[in-house]
Order: C-alpha cells, then sequence, then structure tokens
C-alpha cells in the first residue's frame, strides 16, 4: 500500500470531448529503474478506485477508494480483507524555485494530441516533462487536490497553471537535471469508456475496518 500511486496517474484512448466527465477504466503503468507496477482508475460520477496490480497473476495487491463529493479516501487490503482512513498527505516543502514552461512539441497519445509542459527544479535538480491532453478528466485535478500527494510527481504537476478544466497528462517523465536519467515515468496503457458497475465502489461486507 506503501508504494508509489499517482497520479497518471493518466489517461487513456480515443475519448468524446464534452462536457460529460469521464467514466470507465484507465490502465497505467508506473516504471521506475528498479520496478514496474500496473495500476488501474476506475472512474464514474465522484467515485474514484485506483487498484495496484500483483506482480504475480491477476489479482490486485492493493486499492484506494476515493470519494470526492465526501472528500474522504479509503485504503483496501484485499488480501487481508481489510480496510481504512486514508489521511491526506503533507507535503514536504519544495527547495529553490519552479520554472514552468509550455513547450513547442505535441504527441499523439492514445489517440489524443497532448502538449508539452516542462517544469523544473534546479535546486532539487529535478525535471519533469508532461504530455497532457485536454479532455473531460475533471476528476483528476480534484483527486490530486483531495489526496494532496508528497510525490514530486504531483508537486510538480500542480505549479502549472491557466491549462483548462478537464486536463489531465497521459504521460509523464520525472529525470535528474545534471546527467538526464530517469527517476520516473507514469504512461497510460489501455482505455475502456465501458461505465463500472456500482460494486466497483463498494467494499466487500466481509472486509473488517483496520483501526
Amino acid at each position: 500500500m506503501k508504494r508509489y500511486f499517482l497520479l497518471l496517474t493518466f489517461g487513456l484512448g480515443t475519448f468524446v470531448l464534452g462536457a460529460q466527465n469521464f467514466a470507465g477504466n484507465i490502465e497505467f503503468m508506473q516504471v521506475t529503474p528498479k520496478d514496474t507496477s500496473l495500476n488501474m482508475y476506475w472512474v464514474k460520477d465522484n467515485m474514484i478506485k485506483l487498484d495496484q496490480m500483483a506482480k504475480k497473476g491477476n489479482g490486485v495487491e492493493g486499492s484506494f477508494l476515493i470519494n470526492l463529493q465526501a472528500a474522504n479516501i479509503k485504503f483496501i487490503s484485499p488480501k487481508r480483507k481489510l480496510w481504512g482512513n486514508q489521511k491526506s498527505e503533507v507535503p514536504v516543502a519544495s527547495k529553490g524555485t519552479f520554472e514552468v514552461t509550455r513547450g513547442k512539441n505535441t504527441k499523439k497519445i492514445a489517440g489524443y494530441t497532448c502538449s508539452e509542459h516542462i517544469v523544473k527544479n534546479v535546486e532539487e535538480n529535478t525535471v519533469i516533462t508532461y504530455w497532457i491532453a485536454e479532455g473531460n478528466f475533471d476528476f483528476f485535478l480534484k483527486m490530486l487536490k483531495l489526496w494532496n500527494r508528497k510525490d514530486r510527481q504531483s508537486v510538480y504537476y500542480n505549479q502549472i497553471k491557466n491549462i483548462p478544466i478537464g486536463s489531465m497528462p497521459l504521460l509523464s517523465e520525472e529525470k535528474t537535471i545534471s546527467d538526464g536519467k530517469l527517476i520516473s515515468k507514469l504512461e497510460v496503457t489501455k482505455i475502456d469508456k465501458k461505465i463500472p458497475a456500482a460494486s466497483t465502489f463498494v467494499i466487500p461486507s466481509v472486509y473488517t475496518k483496520f483501526e
């Protein structure tokens, strides 16, 4: 449950633009030099479920259940059949100054044209490039603000201003400035717009609350 989830956290395949908020399943990979993990977002209305898939087999290792309307987050452990309340994190104060620029490049990712946004902090020796799609992914920024995550992928993304409501990064790469080495990457691999069943967002009655 302590593994880095995010963000990407990210989206998508072919989407329908418009006022209708996104509903469906978003599959994304989290990559570091030492590890690769598969994660999934299930989204419907004000409910989000984030699953981290097990390394072996097709099971779920752990989940977070996020209720945007009630402004709460719960963690779920299928293996131990436990659930509990997840507190909003307190980000560590960043050092130095953020430099945010919008690049001139675009990239086609899973059917979406994404614009390049670069966030750099020289004192932290970190630069993160986000490829952002404009769409109906209103849940994404709301989730970030509620969770208030302290990982740099989240903190740096929040430095980007004046992007349309409903925007979401489909790919992000965090690197060291000094040598260009990859620290982490979040990349969408699959999208399914089928609306999740209501049961997706319900904690099984046999699970015990962790106090």
